[in-house]
């Protein structure tokens, strides 16, 4: 037990006043949530960066999260670690600790604190007993009389107090500072100016905090070996980095968050392994355009060509590019769309995180398309499924979107490492040579010879006389000849259909995670759920709810989701929308009844957390029990 309460007036430096309610302070090694409530601009993203990348050295996992608003200064930010050795990668739901340097946001930071949990915060300016709580520890410590006592520039001044804050941390929490002292090492390097500057403001919170803030916390960081091999990155470099193994050469994009370090991680790596060692000849050509109309129609235009060509973007860029998206899919063109999720509609929330876009990419443009989707779960799937997705456009000339979203995008995560068989060859599906021209072979651009809807492609100057055709977006026949006759559109449409049936045994397949016992409950979820997901069903199965899980990897659905529901009478579907664009997606796509499939959503622009997705399941077969709703009928 531990004994506070808030202080009667400001903290005469570190001093804490006893208080006479007893509250049961949280205790925990290596297993907590901290956030930090800072201003956007203030410097604080590279220092809580730092906390947690120390942490990660020290052999713990973590799970950082940076919650930040759209415009460049002054706005509130968060930046939410979870520190967990058990492994678990999605948000868990709560705050055990809050380190608070915002006053703008303080009423909501200190209410959002667990019971028992830790304040930290800066005492320098006095705070009335109402800021506060008696049910958890304050811990203050006056940064800003201390950075003004050391530092004569403001914006130093600013800067520093981040890092003094880090060093009071390690202390307190048991992280090693020569962690910290190594990381700073590296980032500086060369750069002894700025590295001696830097350590020395972790040492004055190191030294403030050895002499001041004595007592322990229940919280601690202790050493461990539960990394392994994984590596930490972000999603959107993942999906540079699948770009350029996948054989890209070609990217064209406009500035759109939350996708725009994707082409300038492109760029970074292209400088790296696309440039003539010899020569300095660059083997890439990336276009930044005037709009995202432009950025498509350079990409179609490259894959009409036959250059492996990618576009990075997100939601309000789709909807300006529906027109570009449908000629590919009617002229039958490779195309690869990287779309970083966010909120909408409209602007919406730019820095914040959904999985919004669902039916408008599966069905973007005008008239009947369909579109193949990608669903990564992390930045591994990220490098995966963006090389993937390069492979499937050629092999089955269409459009093929990666569907990532900011929070797997723009969050630095653990993952496997990449690997790659440097003897694979890329598919680039059905080309006809000069040779095969040559013989005599039949050539009809939109023409299926081989049962699967996927016609024989012939790339510009194969042959001088053979093979060519006109491309359009208007009908055509089999040959590539003008054509409104309904017969001939009728054949291109069942056509494209049958193309769509072949794409469903080419894309990754669902991941089946079966229940410890037999059920008749099923669940579905996909994309950046997936860790929050993983440790729900740990979390229901301990409360004897078993669920057989599926995790959707791509659309069109292969047979074996079928299968799934018709196993199942009552299936969960977890997604981050409003409008459950998923399950709509199973309802219209497999023809089953939407009173079997109950909505699970989540689109505060947050994250999803293992806590809401087990209470929304709990609270719905508790209803259901009790006879509060009709079993049929969807929660």
């Amino acid at each position: 037990m531990s004994a506070v309460r808030p202080p009667e007036r400001a903290q005469d430096g570190a001093k804490e006043v006893a208080s006479l309610v007893p509250v049961r302070q949280i205790e925990s090694v290596n297993d907590f949530v901290i956030k930090f409530a800072n201003v956007n601009g203030s410097g604080s993203a590279s220092a809580n960066e730092l906390f947690a990348k120390a942490i990660l050295r020290m052999g713990v996992p973590v799970s950082p999260r940076n919650i930040f608003p759209s415009n460049i200064q002054g706005l509130p930010t968060w930046y939410e670690v979870r520190v967990t050795e058990e492994g678990h990668l999605g948000r868990r739901g709560g705050t055990d600790m809050m380190v608070a340097m915002n006053p703008q946001t303080w009423d909501a930071d200190v209410a959002e604190l667990e019971p028992g949990g830790y304040l930290f915060y800066d005492s320098t300016r006095p705070l009335p007993p109402s800021k506060f709580r008696s049910d958890i520890r304050v811990i203050g410590m006056p940064l800003t009389e201390i950075c003004n006592a050391v530092y004569q520039d403001p914006r130093q001044r600013q800067l520093f107090k981040n890092i003094v804050y880090v060093g009071a941390l390690a202390i307190l929490l048991g992280i090693e500072p020569h962690v910290i002292e190594d990381l700073f090492g590296e980032q500086y390097k060369g750069k002894e100016k700025l590295l001696a500057s830097n350590v020395q403001a972790l040492h004055l919170g190191c030294d403030f905090a050895r002499e001041n803030l004595r007592e322990p916390l229940g919280l601690r960081v202790q050493r461990a070996d539960r990394v392994g091999d994984r590596i930490f990155v972000d999603g959107n470099s993942a999906a540079a980095l699948g770009c350029v193994y996948g054989g890209a050469t070609v990217a064209a994009w406009y500035p759109i968050t939350p996708s725009s370090s994707v082409a300038e991680a492109f760029q970074k790596y292209c400088a790296k392994f696309r440039v003539d060692p010899a020569t300095g000849q660059h083997r890439f050509a990336i276009v930044q355009a005037e709009d995202e109309l432009a950025s498509i129609g350079v990409v179609v235009g490259a894959g009409w060509n036959g250059a492996r060509a990618f576009t990075a973007t997100s939601g309000p860029g789709i909807s300006l590019m529906a027109e570009f998206i449908g000629l590919a899919y009617f002229a039958e063109i490779p195309v690869t769309l990287i779309n970083v999720q966010r909120g909408g509609p409209s602007t919406g929330m730019p820095t914040r995180t959904q999985q919004a876009d669902i039916l408008s990419c599966a069905y973007a443009s005008h008239g009947d398309t369909k579109h193949v989707l990608l669903f990564p779960e992390d930045p591994h799937e990220c490098f995966e499924h963006a090389a993937a997705a390069l492979d499937l456009a050629d092999r089955l000339q269409t459009p093929v979107f990666v569907m990532t979203d900011l929070d797997i995008g723009m969050n630095q995560r653990l993952c496997a490492p990449f690997a790659w068989d440097d003897s694979k060859a890329y598919d680039r599906g059905k080309v006809m040579s000069a040779e095969e021209l040559e013989a005599g072979r039949d050539f009809g651009r939109y023409k299926d010879v081989d049962g699967d809807g996927i016609p024989w492609r012939t790339l510009p100057g194969t042959h001088p006389t053979k093979g060519s055709y006109f491309t359009r977006g208007t009908t055509r026949d089999a040959y590539a000849r003008y054509s409104e006759r309904g017969p001939d559109y009728i054949y291109n449409m069942e056509r494209l259909l049958k193309k769509f049936a072949t794409a469903a045994t080419l894309v990754p397949q669902p991941v089946l995670r079966p229940a410890a016992q037999k059920t008749e409950l099923g669940v579905i979820y996909l994309g950046s759920t997936s860790p929050a997901m993983q440790e729900a069903l740990q979390a229901l199965e301990e409360r004897g709810v078993h669920l057989d899980a599926l995790r959707l990897r791509a659309f069109p659905f292969p047979d074996s989701v079928v299968r799934f529901m018709a196993q199942h009478t009552q299936v969960f579907v977890v997604e981050q929308n409003r409008d459950a664009q998923m399950r709509s997606l199973l309802v219209n796509e497999l023809d089953i009844d939407p009173a079997r499939l109950v909505r699970v959503l989540h689109f505060d622009g947050t994250p999803i957390t293992a806590r809401f997705i087990v209470r929304s399941i709990d609270t719905h077969l508790q209803a259901q029990a009790s006879g509060a709703t009709d079993p049929k009928e969807p929660a």
